[in-house]
């Protein structure tokens, strides 16, 4: 009898499920959009200034001969698509693939993937964030995990933090992981602006929203001390079949 040959889920594809079983155990709705996408959803409704330098043929990848057309840099640009035709209340996650134009070395690529989170409803608040991030990383990393914040500017979000965890290699004390810090920084996040709930058709005086965007290839390589992100992409089937 011929053995049969087993599979294996890229660690990616992994943890991208894994994280969204996370969200959707937490009441979250799974919502999906085009990784080609208009300027004006994937900047001008999030609230980004014209001459933001995100804009930029180094930064974004315009797509040839379609004006105003771009492939988009964050899963944000769903935001505005969802608040468009649903109502609040409601909580979304968005995965997907999104693309840079910048130089790849070992902690950026051209293209990777991201998840991005969306809460809309009457009194939703920092606090809810800080509980929801917090509950997502012990889910993802143990029941240590802890998360904090610290003061950042984005466009779509005011106020905006970054979100740090605790390191996953030494759990706060301090390593060359963490650069003795005992903190690694994940993901950015915030109240949305009102600018982009009214472009997504929702009254900014009777709603507010939390977000937060995070990259997933960073989160695979800390949670299986990956050192280089080109690995997740190169084919190597000795990096595949460890999972």
């Amino acid at each position: 009898m011929e053995e049969k040959l087993k599979g294996h889920l890229h660690p990616l594809t992994q943890v991208m499920r894994e994280i969204v079983d996370s969200f959707v155990a937490m009441g979250f709705e799974v919502a999906d959009g085009s990784e080609v996408e208009s300027e004006h959803y994937n900047f001008d409704a999030l609230n980004v200034p014209k001459d933001h330098p995100a804009r930029d043929m180094q930064d974004t990848f315009w797509v040839k001969d379609v004006p105003q057309t771009v492939l988009r840099t964050h899963t944000s640009a769903v935001q505005v698509h969802y608040m468009e035709t649903h109502q609040p209340p409601f909580k979304i996650i968005v995965p997907g693939k999104v693309y840079r134009y910048e130089a790849t070395d070992a902690t950026h690529e051209t293209q990777f993937h991201q998840i991005e989170g969306l809460v809309v409803s009457e009194n939703v608040s920092l606090a809810h964030l800080k509980d929801i991030l917090d509950e997502f990383f012990k889910r993802l990393y143990g029941a240590t995990a802890t998360v904090r914040m610290r003061p950042s500017y984005f466009p779509f979000v005011e106020p905006g933090v970054e979100i740090d965890v605790s390191c996953v290699k030494c759990s706060g004390a301090g390593c060359n992981v963490c650069k003795q810090t005992g903190w690694i920084e994940v993901m950015g996040a915030g109240v949305v602006h009102p600018n982009v709930l009214q472009a997504g058709g929702i009254d900014p005086r009777k709603y507010r929203g939390i977000a937060f965007g995070v990259g997933v290839d960073r989160l695979v390589m800390q949670k299986y001390g990956i050192d280089d992100v080109r690995l997740l992409y190169a084919g190597d089937l000795r990096l595949v079949n460890q999972f």
